[in-house]
């Protein structure tokens, strides 16, 4: 599929090129001929002093104001094209549905998490996710690993309703997650992306989203868990220091730093951790993973990451393949088996073995 949109991407920009190559070119030279027909007629008629110097000026600037806009159209033609690829998605935006945002809260989240048989397709029959089937026990951590594509943050989206798949369940405390009312769920949890997003305004500011509510004292106990209080302390204002739009003055590990500090601010029941120390150097990943031990306490956590030494010492870790869960155990269970994780293991710190044989692709029917 990715291969069918690519190529007729390129097709569309060759036609956008040869138009534009052809039609400016041509526009030019009719405008250049349509000057010297008016400048050698013209000039004989000036000689013979059948018509004035000034009505020969007039003429030519007449056939610059005709050919003008035909060459600002040309010139617009490219930008044309994308305002109508943007009014499409703008459509496409207008036309969907709308959340189903209301219905039951919980009066105690104690976090335990169960997905049962989720088949999920972003499109028709085309499923990332197939027969899907693990349990989070509430408090503990779980690990999601896997080849890119195989469907881990399709999990999250799922779980964080994003998406709905089309069959199965996915449960929290025992109800079914459609049950329950949207803004209630997502209270629950708090997600930790690899591209963090700073807004502009202060540092307090964006670990508790401006949330006022959210005292102080809170924001710096929260930053000091997660070490971040380090590098805040080092800046001129401290906390109160201005932070531009995404964080442009910050680097990579303290925007995760900070982001760190954000989950932690609203005290989630569930935390949930994509590829979030994938963008930080070695020491900073230090200080965080001191901080993440002290997160996951009390808390049920899903992580995903692609360096595995980050989550060696989870619960659980389940091993998602071509939309499939193929293995579950510890990591030292998993290591035993040599199965895809051992494979990945593996390759990432020296060694490398034949990876397992692909998993057969089933739809729902025949699961």
């Amino acid at each position: 599929r990715f291969r069918d949109i690519n190529r007729e991407y390129y097709r569309a920009n060759i036609k956008q090129i040869l138009v534009y190559a052809v039609f400016r070119p041509l526009i030019e030279i009719i405008s250049a001929f349509a000057v010297a027909i008016i400048v050698w007629y013209g000039g004989m008629e000036v000689l013979k002093q059948a018509l004035s110097f000034g009505a020969l000026v007039a003429f030519l600037s007449y056939v610059e104001m005709l050919f003008q806009p035909v060459k600002d159209l040309s010139e617009k033609y490219n930008i044309m094209q994308s305002a109508m690829a943007a009014g499409e998605r703008i459509m496409g935006v207008l036309q969907e549905k709308p959340e189903r945002r209301t219905g039951r809260t919980l009066k105690e989240v104690r976090g335990e998490i169960e997905f049962s048989h989720v088949w999920f397709a972003y499109e028709d029959e085309n499923w990332v996710l197939r027969d899907v089937s693990f349990r989070v026990e509430a408090g503990k951590t779980v690990a999601l690993v896997g080849p890119t594509g195989a469907g881990k943050t399709s999990i999250i989206n799922l779980l964080l309703r994003f998406h709905e798949p089309q069959k199965g369940k996915i449960l929290l405390d025992g109800v079914d997650i459609r049950e329950l009312d949207l803004e209630f769920l997502r209270k629950q949890m708090a997600v930790v992306l690899q591209d963090v997003f700073i807004f502009s305004g202060d540092i307090k500011g964006n670990i508790r989203l401006f949330e006022e509510e959210i005292p102080d004292e809170q924001v710096h106990r929260v930053a000091e868990y997660v070490h971040a209080a380090d590098f805040i302390k080092k800046l001129d204002g401290g906390y109160d220091s201005r932070l531009g739009e995404r964080g442009v003055t910050l680097s990579f590990g303290q925007r995760q730093l900070l982001a760190f500090a954000r989950a932690l601010a609203f005290n989630p029941r569930i935390l949930v951790l994509d590829e979030a120390t994938s963008n930080i150097d070695t020491h900073t990943e230090i200080l965080i993973q001191k901080g993440i031990r002290k997160m996951l306490k009390g808390r049920t956590s899903i992580v995903i990451a692609h360096r595995l030494s980050t989550i060696r010492e989870a619960d659980k870790i389940i091993v998602i393949y071509r939309g499939k869960v193929l293995e579950e155990g510890t990591h030292d269970e998993l290591m035993k088996k040599k199965g895809l994780y051992y494979h990945l293991y593996m390759i990432q710190f020296g060694g490398k073995e034949e990876e397992p044989a692909p998993v057969e692709e089933k739809g729902p029917e025949e699961a």
